[in-house]
């Protein structure tokens, strides 16, 4: 379980497809091997780690179902380690199981801030709402707006200096998770 605030930016050191190293000498020195951290919103088990950096593997699974196979060395990704029990949660609940790929459809200035626009999934488009949450990125935001065919959302200075987000470019590819709550309601509710 994660909230979404990303903790750092780490650098990615190598990636061959299945074994993804990352630089990360602000959260490696708290997790040991067996502990979860989210890499760009996707929740993977550290099996090696020392004082500056972690490793995890990726299985097709995964890559077939998130971003993470876009990354290469030189890559910066949001790190979060696991919520600990009394930890603040400031975000909202994040899983760390990506619902979808999404993609950048722009990134507009707005005041000192950007907005941004996502394509997103139909399947996973049906639990966004307006000013409900989401994770982009591993990143916990407010929904702006929806359409038919995405979601927008509305950036802060600090939001875009202490993620990637800040880099973003209409055609990349972004982890998406919708708030676990509406997934929850809906299985409940009789169809």
């Amino acid at each position: 379980m994660f909230t979404g605030l990303v903790q750092e930016v780490g650098t990615v050191t190598s990636f061959d497809g299945g074994r993804l190293t990352i630089d990360a000498p602000q959260t490696a020195p708290s997790v040991r091997a067996g502990d979860s951290v989210a890499i760009d919103g996707v929740c993977l088990t550290v099996v090696a780690c020392d004082e500056s950096s972690l490793s995890f593997d990726a299985v097709p699974e995964t890559l077939a179902r998130t971003a993470l196979s876009t990354l290469g060395g030189g890559s910066h990704v949001n790190l979060e380690g696991a919520l600990r029990a009394g930890d603040a949660l400031g975000g909202h609940y994040v899983q760390g199981h990506v619902d979808g790929v999404g993609t950048v459809r722009s990134v507009e200035p707005e005041g000192d801030g950007r907005r941004m626009a996502f394509d997103a999934p139909p399947g996973l488009l049906r639990y966004v709402v307006e000013k409900g949450s989401i994770a982009v990125q591993g990143t916990s935001l407010t929904v702006a707006a929806v359409d038919d065919q995405g979601f927008e959302v509305a950036l802060i200075p600090h939001t875009l200096a202490v993620t990637t987000l800040g880099a973003l470019k209409p055609g990349d590819r972004v982890n998406l998770e919708a708030d676990v709550l509406a997934k929850y309601v809906e299985k409940l509710l009789p169809r």
